[in-house]
C-alpha cells in the first residue's frame, strides 16, 4: 500500500481492483467517563462531564472534525455513563451543521432494545440531523450489561460466575438483517427467534437514502470477518498499537472487498479506530499532562467491566490499578506511533500510523482521562488548524461518497 495525492491507493491484496479512496478522517469519541473522585470538588460532576462532552461535540464541528461518536452503556460506574446515545446525538445534531453522528453503539439486541425501537429512533435523529446520522451497533460489551436486562437463557459460567453472553451473537444477527426492511416503505411484519412483529409500516423513514450507513463493534478477528461478509464499517474496539490493529483490518478489507450481498442496501467500506488525544504547541508539557490524566485508571476500569475483553497479563484485580505511564513510556509511545500526545508533529506522525495500516478514520477520546477543559478545548483546535487538514483533504464523508456511489450504480 502506498500514499499518492489525495487519497489511497489499495493494492490487490485488499481488493480485486486498484481504486482511490479518501485519505483518512477524523472523528471525536463521547465516551462519558465520570470517575468517582470528581465528586469531591463538584457535586454535579456527572451532569458536567455529559455537558462537557456536547461542547467538545461542538467545538468539533467548528474545527474540521467529520464524526461524533456516542457509546451506550449501562450499569458500568465510573467507566462509561452514556447510557442514552439518542438523546446525545439529538443535542448535538441541534447545535452543529457538518459532522456526522454515529452511535458507538445502539445495543440492537430485542432484550435490551427492541430493533423497531433501534430503527425508529435512528430514523428520527436523521432527520433531525438532516441527514448526518450513522449506525453503528452492537450486541453489550460485559455480562454486567447482558444480565442487567434479564436476557433469556443466558446461563452462568460455574467457574467466574459471569454471564455467557454468546446468546448476544445470535440476538445481534437476527436483528442487523431487519433493520433495513424496517426503513422501507409499506408494511413490516417479521417472525423470528427473539422478536416478532405482525404487519405495522414504521415511521418515520430516514432521510438518508436508502438508509444511514451500517456499522458494528469489533473486537475479535471473527467479528472482524463478519463485518466484512455483511458490507457494514467496522468500530474497531480492539485496545493495541497500529501494528496489532493491521491483521484484524485486513481481514475485514479482505472479506469487504469481495461482499456481493450485503445486509443493507450497499457496501459500506470503513473502519474507524479510537485512541486518546493531546495535542498541544508544548510537547513537553503534553507529554506531562498523559502521565497525571488518569489514561491507565480508565483502562482499568476497561477490564474491571468489560469481561468479554481479554485481560493480559500485568492487568491487578480491581480495585488495584496500574501505575500510570512515566514520561519515558509516553515518549516511547509517541515514537512507536500508539499514543496520540505531544505537539502537532507527534500527532501527525501518530496519525499517519493509523493511516498506514488501512484505518479510515481516526477519532480521538481526550476526555477518557481528567484533562483540563482548557486542554482538550486546545487539542481539538490544534486538531482542526494543524492536523486534519494535513491528512484528509477530501471535504465529503466518506460514508456519503460510497453510498452516493451505490446509489448511482442502481439508478
Amino acid at each position: 500500500m502506498v500514499v499518492r495525492g489525495g487519497g489511497w491507493t489499495v493494492q490487490s491484496r485488499w481488493t480485486n481492483h486498484t481504486r482511490e479512496l479518501p485519505k483518512m478522517e477524523f472523528g471525536y469519541f463521547a465516551q462519558c467517563f465520570v470517575p468517582d473522585f470528581g465528586y469531591e470538588n463538584d457535586p454535579d460532576w456527572e451532569a458536567q462531564r455529559i455537558r462537557d462532552n456536547l461542547e467538545i461535540s461542538q467545538l468539533c464541528d467548528r474545527n474540521g472534525f467529520k464524526y461524533i461518536w456516542a457509546s451506550e452503556h449501562h450499569f458500568l460506574r465510573e467507566y462509561s455513563h452514556m447510557s442514552s446515545p439518542e438523546v446525545f446525538l439529538s443535542a448535538v445534531a441541534s447545535t452543529t451543521e457538518n459532522v456526522h453522528l454515529g452511535s458507538a453503539i445502539f445495543n440492537i439486541t430485542a432484550p435490551v432494545n427492541h430493533p423497531v425501537r433501534s430503527a425508529e429512533r435512528a430514523a428520527m435523529i436523521d432527520i433531525l440531523s438532516n441527514g448526518r446520522f450513522e449506525l453503528g451497533t452492537g450486541r453489550g460489551s460485559s455480562s454486567t450489561e447482558v444480565m442487567g436486562f434479564g436476557m433469556p437463557g443466558t446461563p452462568r459460567n460455574p467457574a467466574t460466575g459471569l454471564a455467557d453472553t454468546e446468546i448476544t451473537r445470535g440476538l445481534w444477527d437476527e436483528a442487523i438483517a431487519q433493520i433495513p426492511h424496517m426503513w422501507r416503505e409499506g408494511a413490516y411484519s417479521y417472525e423470528g427467534d427473539s422478536f416478532s412483529m405482525p404487519p405495522r409500516e414504521i415511521f418515520p423513514k430516514p432521510v438518508t437514502k436508502p438508509h444511514p450507513p451500517l456499522w458494528v463493534a469489533c473486537g475479535s478477528p471473527g467479528t472482524f470477518e463478519k463485518a466484512g461478509k455483511l458490507g457494514i464499517g467496522v468500530l474497531c474496539f480492539t485496545i493495541g498499537t497500529p501494528d496489532e490493529i493491521a491483521p484484524l483490518i485486513e481481514i475485514y478489507k479482505n472479506e469487504v472487498a469481495s461482499c456481493k450481498t450485503p445486509v443493507g442496501d450497499y457496501v459500506h467500506d470503513n473502519v474507524m479506530c479510537v485512541g486518546f488525544g493531546i495535542c498541544l504547541d508544548d510537547r513537553e508539557v503534553a507529554i506531562d499532562l498523559a502521565t497525571r490524566s488518569h489514561m491507565y485508571y480508565y483502562q482499568c476500569l476497561v477490564y474491571r467491566w468489560l469481561d468479554t475483553f481479554p485481560k493480559p497479563d500485568g492487568i491487578p484485580e480491581w480495585p488495584a490499578v496500574i501505575p500510570e505511564p512515566t514520561h519515558e513510556d509516553v515518549r516511547a509511545a509517541i515514537e512507536g506511533g500508539s499514543l496520540c500526545v505531544g505537539n502537532v508533529e507527534d500527532c501527525i506522525h501518530v496519525s499517519r500510523q493509523y493511516e498506514r495500516v488501512g484505518a479510515d478514520q481516526y477519532v480521538i477520546s481526550p476526555l477518557t482521562s481528567t484533562l483540563p477543559m482548557e486542554v482538550v478545548r486546545e487539542t481539538i483546535v490544534n486538531f482542526g488548524k494543524h492536523v486534519i487538514p494535513v491528512i484528509d483533504t477530501d471535504p465529503v464523508h466518506r460514508s456519503t461518497r460510497q453510498r452516493q456511489a451505490a446509489l448511482a450504480a442502481t439508478g
